[in-house]
């Protein structure tokens, strides 16, 4: 019997309350029911929940193991978590135009633990977070992950309107974006389909 794929679908928001963890749970549904997800196992991962500070070892990421270990536990706890998996799906907001900084932040602390790894990113913001997912993707190529050439973007309905708002002020989805987001589930799962190729190559 062939081994599961093992995905980790990565929230990145670390701002209270946020919105971030619907998005994955609205992700997370997409796939399960318009996808195919047989042989894969998709496992939740919150960066919240890892409480990164900025990077603050001494030993350069791309120097561990092979020159030296981490200090720190948050960052042995983080990069212990990220090289359980075979591939990512990076679900990223995007502040005034640009990639959160603990988004790159918690990036930013590992190297070898997702080298040449495929990685699907998926963006949300008042128009959709591109220029968010356009950041990361240049970082991700840059490190030598393998990016998914299908980024889904999802945009909150009315852009800077009650949607909007309630996304920020109280991390739910409105009504309308919801509905707006019905749009854009064929991109989530064709991007899905994109990752697992690319798994599939390696």
């Amino acid at each position: 019997m062939a081994t599961a794929l093992k995905i980790a679908l990565i929230t990145t928001s670390t701002r209270t309350p946020r919105i971030g963890p619907n998005v994955s749970k609205f992700v997370r549904e997409t796939l399960e029911q318009k996808a195919d997800v047989s042989g894969t196992v998709i496992t939740g991962v919150e960066v919240y929940d890892f409480n990164l500070p900025i990077y603050n070892e001494s030993i350069l990421p791309a120097m561990v193991p092979a020159q030296g270990s981490f200090e720190h536990e948050h960052s042995k706890k983080w990069s212990a978590e990220i090289a359980k998996y075979d591939a990512y799906i990076f679900v990223i907001p995007e502040y005034n135009y640009g990639l959160p900084a603990a988004t790159k932040n918690a990036v930013d602390y590992l190297y070898n633990e997702w080298i040449n790894k495929p990685v699907l990113i998926i963006s949300y913001g008042i128009h959709g977070g591109k220029s968010s997912s356009d950041s990361l993707k240049g970082s991700l190529n840059g490190m030598k992950l393998r990016v998914a050439e299908t980024r889904p973007a999802l945009a909150f309905a009315g852009g800077p309107g009650p949607d909007m708002f309630e996304a920020v002020g109280k991390g739910t989805i409105g009504e309308a974006t919801l509905k707006s987001w019905e749009e854009v589930k064929p991109e989530i799962v064709k991007g899905f389909e994109e990752l697992r190729a690319l798994a599939a190559s390696t």
